[in-house]
């Protein structure tokens, strides 16, 4: 395997002949613990760490790498790397840092598509995979929904479960999956092409670890049993990591997420809800919220069976959700300007004593 195995696209090998990082290596990192990584050259893997001036000049957690990112670094003959440059990324795959409010976390980058995994059980969600679905479309990535664990639910249930994903996502592509029988399995390598990026994500328990080991046709990662208490499978990985499939096509695993924060990019929304959007247009007052306002076109679409019901109270929580991202962000900047204000007044009064 060499570096083309891992996808590597042409922006990338024009800016490794560079002058600045000509004389480093290109790698991907394919596993991230807690500010060590591993990087692989195609032919190689190195245990990684970025320089101290990376980490000094990083303005937040963004400008660290991620799994799927393609790297300059130095490396040794000790088997270590030191990474020193983060190289330009195509697509971003994030959310909100959970309990750090205004902060975004990146899961993964250099992403084609993403595979969201639901099983059809309590877990199916349409408002959550609106919420991915969001996500996935800020971040340039193409959603596709796989419903797993059919092989527990009864014909009539999962029908119902496809009328209804269609009846508000008229445009999204799906696939019926059962890990234990292996339905679904052939339908999802078809999508997979060689050279491709790939991540799987969703809830813990949802069986993308063994969807994962079905691709690979190996057990690499661990699977849970099924908790007696929920009736869920218990979810093992902890960390992100990067495979290259059989058939040539790239795969980044991530741990279950319980919670999905909006980021500030409306472009996900939008495009989510773009029905909804494109009819937001024809309102009577620009600033409509579709609430109760005379004149609009979204609440008429409604009241006809146009637009569901409950599409347009997701689309209006998340932007509500959105926009508490975008104050906090908006906040937060406000104070760093007045604590940067009275940093340089107390430099300027040390000066002149």
């Amino acid at each position: 395997m060499d570096i083309k195995d891992l996808g590597v696209p042409d922006e990338i090998v024009a800016i490794s002949r560079e002058s600045e990082v000509s004389d480093l290596s290109i790698g991907r990192v394919t596993q991230e613990h807690r500010e060590r990584y591993i990087v692989s050259t195609g032919d190689n893997e190195y245990e990684a760490e970025i320089t101290g001036n990376l980490r000094f000049s990083a303005a937040s957690r963004e400008d660290y790498p991620a799994v799927g990112d393609w790297v300059a670094m130095k490396v040794y003959d000790s088997g270590m790397a030191i990474i020193h440059k983060v190289l330009p990324r195509k697509s971003i795959l994030e959310r909100q840092a959970v309990g750090k409010y205004g902060d975004k976390q990146i899961i993964s980058t250099n992403i084609d598509a993403a595979l969201i995994v639901q099983s059809i059980d309590n877990n199916f969600n349409i408002n959550r995979l609106e919420r991915y679905f969001s996500i996935c479309y800020s971040g340039g990535i193409k959603p596709v929904a796989v419903i797993s664990k059919i092989d527990l639910a009864s014909e009539n249930i999962i029908q119902k479960a496809i009328s209804n994903l269609k009846s508000r996502e008229k445009s999204i592509e799906f696939v019926l999956l059962s890990n234990v029988t292996r339905e679904g399995i052939d339908n999802i390598i078809r999508l997979l092409q060689r050279g491709k990026t790939y991540c799987v994500v969703g809830s813990s328990g949802v069986g993308k670890s063994t969807l994962i080991n079905n691709l690979i046709e190996k057990n690499i990662l661990k699977t849970g049993s099924i908790s007696r208490s929920t009736g869920k499978g218990r979810h093992i990985s902890d960390h992100r990591e990067l495979f290259v499939l059989g058939n040539g096509a790239i795969l980044i695993d991530t741990p279950g997420m319980r919670e999905l924060g909006i980021t500030e990019n409306s472009k996900g929304i939008e495009e989510t809800f773009q029905d909804i959007y494109d009819l937001s247009l024809k309102c009577r007052f620009p600033d409509c919220r579709h609430i109760n306002e005379r004149g609009c076109a979204v609440l008429e679409a409604v009241e006809k069976g146009e637009i569901d019901k409950e599409s347009l109270d997701n689309f209006r929580r998340l932007q509500k959700e959105q926009q508490r991202f975008r104050t906090t962000i908006a906040e937060r900047h406000r104070q760093e300007k007045i604590f940067g204000k009275i940093i340089k007044k107390y430099k300027k009064d040390i000066d002149q004593t």
